[in-house]
């Protein structure tokens, strides 16, 4: 009896244990093909699509904050780094991580050159954006690099050095429009 029992018990140890790791595959499938649209979610948060949460991103994950406090991390993707910018004339905030639903910026809706290249001279970006509601230009550059930037607006013009290193920022609200 005790022979069967001990069968039944290593049976379900053994069934339960295949079904933790199924769930777990899943999930990181589920994070997996999450990370393929990380851009599309940054950009919702970004642009106050989703509410009851709030998201900051760092260098290297986006962190998303229900009303409860509890969190979720999503890696962002491992050849581009995420900087969100908002040129100013008059006023701005001091920041390092970019708060996709908290941060705001001056220059709201407002249309800008940006012109960036590598120290290389190959041109990263070269258009005209314009900014979001919290007065941010969001931008994806490839990672390990330093930029020279440019972004210009109504005759006014800043040029300045960023980079996408890891730990660097991603909130850059230091280019005022001279």
């Amino acid at each position: 009896m005790n022979k069967k029992i001990l069968v039944a018990i290593g049976f379900a140890l053994v069934v339960l244990v295949g079904y933790l790791f199924t769930v777990n595959d899943s999930n990181m499938t589920q994070k997996d093909n999450g990370s393929k649209d990380i851009k599309d979610l940054v950009h919702d948060y970004s642009i106050g699509s989703v509410e009851d949460q709030s998201a900051s991103i760092t260098s290297h994950e986006l962190i998303v904050t229900d009303q409860d406090g509890s969190q979720q991390s999503y890696a962002l993707p491992e050849d581009e780094f995420f900087v969100s910018i908002a040129p100013y004339m008059e006023q701005t905030h001091p920041c390092a991580i970019h708060s996709l639903t908290g941060c705001q910026g001056e220059l709201v809706n407002e249309e800008f050159d940006v012109y960036i290249e590598d120290l290389e001279g190959n041109v990263i970006v070269d258009e005209k954006i314009k900014s979001h509601s919290n007065g941010f230009i969001d931008l994806w550059l490839p990672r390990d690099k330093t930029y020279r930037i440019t972004i210009a607006n109504d005759g006014k013009e800043v040029k300045s050095e960023i980079s996408s290193f890891e730990n660097d920022n991603t909130c850059i609200t230091t280019l005022q429009l001279v």
